[in-house]
């Protein structure tokens, strides 16, 4: 930018130079000590500034350090950016980019090339479209837009996969490559759309909007390779990420390099670093499966062996066990004979056993066999000796009766008192047995065979 009026006002933009102070006339200066007053001057002359231009003669040395010129319609300057500012780059530089470098003015004394020392690179207009980039993401953000809460899932096992691409592009390429090695058996359905230029954003909507309505795909692939924010700013237009949020199928965006982002990257439900990348990322879920399929797979086929080889055993088993009918019969006629022969000599051997039985039972009964005709006889004698025996015991039962009689009547008191004896009652009403348990003047009741009578004594004597 600031070289575009060098030729025609320099002055205008840089403060007058001061005059070199006159040198003696008869110094001679060597070559380097020219160089490095030529350095100073110039580094003391121009302050770091932007310079605007298109890169050529790129060169990437081993060091790290980038060696290339700037160029327009009339002129050219040699630049170099040295390894510590190089790898700060977020992007690759590239021949032919329209780039703006903020550098400082001097010179290589060395080779006494004059050059640019650059401290940092942007893309050619970069600043207005990314501050219109950074407009529109913050406005969306503030929208919602962007809101993790609706971003949706992708499928683990999509059963088709649809891609929004340029058929020119090379990304294109890269995805479909990229599927059919890692997931082959996933048909594709392709929408083609500009991925670049005028009309490109309303074309991607527009392939959006058909693949939602169709319903056919279970993700979304939005892919483009890399390049330049201008070629990328399809991508970062309104009416792609309102697209993107209205689709009713989940979003996928490979758009770009790993460092470039756009809008769509925000509003797409995942954000893939590249188109290969997204291919990845929507057959990861097949990829995670194999292992675990192969593992099944043997599992299965070790499971399906074990069950063919027992099968086979019994197979064996059955095909031995399995005769011809005439051999079943004979052998159920055999088996018959034998069962015949074991049932003759069973039954023989219980008829023997019965009959043993039966002999000792009936020699037990013989032995137990009342004689009738001997009890008979006995019954007959014992008949006839019952009367005799009942008479004889009824007149000896009698007699020991009349015996007992007698005794009891010698026994009987009221017998004793009729013979003249009587029974004395003292005033306790105990017996009185002895002359000494009487007192005199104590009164006494007297029993009699006949009556009884009340008296007092009125003397005791004492038998010596």
């Amino acid at each position: 930018m600031v070289l575009d009026k060098v030729e025609s006002g320099m002055q205008e933009i840089l403060p007058p130079a001061p005059s070199p102070a006159p040198l003696p006339f008869q110094e001679v200066l060597r070559v380097s000590q020219l160089n490095h007053l030529a350095r100073q001057a110039l580094e003391q002359r121009f302050p770091l500034l932007w310079v605007a231009g298109e890169v050529s003669n790129l060169t990437r040395a081993t060091s790290g350090h980038l060696y290339f010129s700037l160029k327009d319609e009339g002129a050219q300057v040699r630049c170099a950016m040295f390894r510590n500012r190089a790898q700060l780059l977020p992007w690759r530089l590239e021949n032919g980019m329209q780039v703006e470098a903020r550098a400082v003015v001097t010179l290589y004394e060395a080779r006494g090339d004059y050059q640019l020392n650059v401290e940092a690179l942007r893309r050619a207009g970069i600043g207005a479209l990314f501050e219109a980039f950074a407009r529109l993401r913050d406005r969306l953000a503030a929208e919602g837009l962007f809101d993790p809460d609706r971003k949706r899932a992708l499928p683990a096992y999509p059963r088709r996969i649809g891609l929004i691409s340029s058929l020119q592009a090379a990304a294109l390429k890269d995805v479909l490559a990229t599927l059919a090695r890692r997931a082959p058996h996933l048909p594709v359905v392709i929408y083609p759309t500009a991925v670049q230029g005028e009309g490109a954003a309303t074309q991607i909507a527009a392939a959006l909007k058909i693949a939602g309505e169709r319903r056919e795909c279970e993700v979304l692939i939005l892919a483009r390779g890399g390049g330049s924010i201008e070629d990328l700013w399809s991508f970062n237009e309104e009416i792609v990420a309102r697209a993107i949020r209205a689709c009713p199928i989940p979003v996928v965006s490979g758009v770009g390099h790993e460092t470039d982002t756009t809008i769509s990257d925000f509003a797409a439900d995942r954000r893939a670093a590249t188109p290969t990348a997204a291919a990845e990322l929507v057959s990861a879920g097949f990829v995670e499966a194999e292992p675990r399929l192969e593992r099944l797979h043997r599992a299965l086929v070790r499971a399906i062996g074990r069950t063919l080889e027992s099968r086979a055993q019994r197979l064996d088993t059955l095909g031995y066990r399995l005769v011809h009918p005439g051999q079943s019969l004979a052998r159920g006629r055999l088996a018959c004979a034998h069962l015949g022969t074991r049932l003759s000599a069973a039954l023989s051997r219980r008829l023997e056993a019965s009959r043993r039985r039966l002999a000792q039972a009936e020699a037990r009964l013989a032995r137990v066999r009342p004689d009738t005709l001997t009890r008979a006889r006995n019954l007959e004698q014992l008949s006839r000796r019952l009367p005799r025996a009942t008479a004889q015991t009824l007149f000896a039962r009698q007699k020991h009766l009349e015996t007992l009689a007698d005794h009891l009547l010698h026994l009987n008191p009221e017998a004793v008192l009729g013979r003249g004896y009587s029974i004395v009652w003292n005033g306790q009403g105990n017996v009185v047995r002895d002359a000494g348990q009487l007192a005199t003047g104590e009164e006494l009741r007297l029993q009699f065979a006949l009556g009884s009578a009340r008296a007092k004594v009125t003397e005791i004597t004492q038998d010596s």
